[in-house]
């Protein structure tokens, strides 16, 4: 077999001119290597963009990495893309891109378009396809209900890597089908609605935790096969579990194989270094200007929630993409147009990143990792905004954190730290998130975060939850936080489930559970979450006390919870104010003995018909220590029911 390239193409004149206005967004379609037959012989058809290449082949073990034997064709029309067959390829080649540059140079590198990696230094792609048999049908009919905004979503952040390792060796990956039969029962059992992979992308080096990506279009072969992680994804959608992708469109590492200087030009990244090199994270930033990187960007959202059946995607560093000078000291950045920081060829690009996606997959999610301070990152394209679904409410992960960690008898002077987020959560459309950044480098577990012996810890940690699941807005919760891991998180090792054996952290998984129980079927806590008439404060300035009570409301009058936290050590009966003729029962006390507390039973001692906190009537009610507590409204009066009529 000689494995010389034939002509070929899978491009219409029509793709190409859509490739090069930057509107084509099926690329991986065409790009890369796919299995076709012509006049009844099989091989592999291969394309990769490479304008400024003076010559390129696909090398390999079938033809010695020799890059004279199977050089490729470049395009007449000057798209810049080289194609071309070989016949006798199949699924499982190994290959790369042998590119001579006009300078001279000689780079070897991996497909941008591949569907599977090496695992190995050489780090060379593998012809892959992405044809499965789903069986998901029923979830992807009705999954619009599951990732609407006017429902519960509960997230369970996790790094497949790390949440669970070989019981026979520590240091073995669990594959894809492996953590699918430990992963799926335990999220079920814990009531979460989704998880969200931190990336499963292919990238080369294990301390990036996936955010350093080289295969854009290649599931993680650490796992297994492309199979292998559809097969995860079936088995926690046929179990009624959403699955949000952590997606990286903000920067890509300078690894020999990568995108970087692809064809002996800047070509993926922007060339001044001003707009094309992240000086924290050493890597390279996407050049959004370019038609062809905008195919490129938004062909690989749209590839994730069409062949992998993703339920939403969010979006990694945003606040990075938005702004010129982030992270950048005066004279290394270059003002806009018009004299401000705003990246204004990034701004276009996720406005039409959005617009695409939810056009093409209109019962998905796109959900902001962003901590700046930009407008309308949740609002329409039409209403001027980056058409995002969600944002990650980082203010208030910061001030919460910051608040629970100060002594509880200093927690009077930052009493306002659990209040303020409620004058901006109305803004956006939010999401509460207690993520892996903070419970890495030096910061932390989140129970170590917390004040006090252990039993105060733990009684800090439920009552913090109690407060984040009560908050309007959609909640993630970090593996490990369910149930008080104490090491910070190391990517290089499984999660210490042996904590389990200890009651206390037995009590704590249980109380997330129960939380997520309540949050999924007590509509007062989801269908007004981005709707200021969801909210309101009955308590807010009690800072000698440290107390707090608001109410939560659904859509109908009869759907309203309220949220009490009492936060120091100290057990009273106290005052609340309450609607006139209404009645209330406890659904949840943190403080329960079976989630590790010390069993003080918050008792309504009675009603009053006496004007408190702005409302006409009031009841009494003992308030355990260090605790939240969930109560229900259980009765209105027809005479209550008549006046607000």
């Amino acid at each position: 077999m000689t494995y010389q390239v034939v002509p070929h193409s899978l491009f219409s004149e029509f793709d190409i001119h859509l490739f090069r206005e930057g509107k084509h967004f099926k690329l991986y379609e065409k790009m890369g290597s796919h299995k076709v037959e012509i006049d009844g012989k099989t091989g592999i058809y291969f394309a990769v963009w490479a304008p400024n290449a003076k010559q390129v082949s696909v090398i390999g073990d079938f033809n010695n990495w020799d890059s004279r034997v199977s050089e490729l064709k470049i395009r007449w029309d000057g798209s810049g893309i080289w194609e071309g067959f070989i016949e006798g390829l199949d699924f499982g080649v190994i290959y790369k891109y042998g590119i001579q540059t006009y300078s001279g140079a000689y780079l070897e590198k991996g497909d941008p378009y591949a569907l599977k990696w090496q695992q190995t230094i050489q780090a060379a792609s593998i012809v892959d396809t992405t044809f499965y048999e789903w069986k998901d049908q029923e979830w992807m009919k009705n999954r619009h209900q599951n990732n609407s905004l006017e429902s519960p979503i509960s997230v369970y952040e996790v790094h497949l890597a790390s949440w669970m390792r070989g019981t026979d060796d520590p240091n073995r990956f669990f594959t894809y089908r492996e953590i699918a039969e430990r992963l799926v029962p335990y999220v079920k059992e814990m009531n979460f609605t989704h998880v969200e992979f931190m990336p499963v992308m292919e990238y080369p080096f294990d301390p990036s935790w996936g955010y350093q990506i080289t295969g854009f279009y290649a599931a993680s072969s650490r796992f297994g096969t492309p199979q292998d992680l559809m097969y995860l994804i079936e088995e926690l959608h046929k179990n009624e579990i959403g699955v949000i992708l952590d997606w990286v469109p903000s920067h890509f590492p300078g690894d020999a194989n990568g995108l970087h200087y692809f064809d002996g030009s800047f070509l993926y990244e922007h060339e001044d270094p001003r707009k094309g090199f992240h000086p924290d994270w050493k890597s390279h930033i996407f050049n959004y200007g370019r038609n062809e990187v905008k195919s490129f960007l938004i062909s690989n959202a749209c590839f994730w929630l069409d062949r992998y059946h993703a339920d939403g995607l969010r979006v990694d560093a945003v606040r990075s993409m938005l702004e010129l000078d982030y992270s950048r000291a005066d004279g290394e950045w270059e003002p806009n147009k018009y004299g401000d920081n705003r990246n204004l060829e990034a701004i276009d690009f996720i406005k039409e990143m959005n617009t695409i996606v939810y056009r093409e997959f209109p019962d998905i999610q796109t959900i902001a990792e962003d901590s700046s301070d930009f407008p309308k990152v949740t609002k329409p394209i039409y209403d001027d905004g980056l058409g995002f679904g969600m944002k990650w409410m980082m203010g208030w992960m910061h001030d919460t954190l910051d608040y629970f960690e100060e002594d509880p008898i200093a927690r009077k002077y930052h009493h306002h730290k659990l209040t303020f987020s409620t004058m901006y959560m109305n803004n956006e459309n939010y999401m509460l998130p207690l993520s892996h950044d903070e419970v890495v480098h030096g910061k932390s577990s989140l129970i170590f975060k917390m004040q006090g012996d252990e039993w105060q810890k733990h009684a800090n940690l439920r009552a913090l939850y109690t407060y984040m699941y009560t908050h309007p807005g959609n909640k993630l919760l970090f593996m490990g936080g369910e149930f008080g891991q104490t090491h910070e998180w190391d990517f290089s090792q499984s999660l210490d489930w042996h904590l389990l054996q200890y009651p206390i952290h037995q009590g704590l998984q249980n109380f997330v559970k129960n939380l997520n129980t309540v949050f999924k079927f007590e509509k007062a806590l989801y269908e007004n979450n981005f709707n200021p008439y969801g909210f309101e404060w009955i308590e807010a300035d009690d800072a000698d006390n440290s107390i707090y009570v608001f109410l939560r409301k659904g859509k109908s009058e009869d759907e309203v919870l309220m949220s009490v936290l009492n936060l120091t050590p100290r057990t009273f009966d106290y005052k609340i104010g309450i609607e006139e003729g209404t009645k209330w029962k406890v659904i949840l006390n943190s403080d329960a003995p079976e989630f590790g507390g010390s069993g003080v039973v918050p008792e309504i001692k009675w009603y009053e018909e006496t004007p408190w906190n702005n409302k006409l009537n009031s009841m009494i009610v003992t308030l355990p220590p260090l605790s939240g507590i969930i109560l229900k409204q259980t009765e209105k009066t027809k005479k209550n029911q008549a006046k607000s009529k």
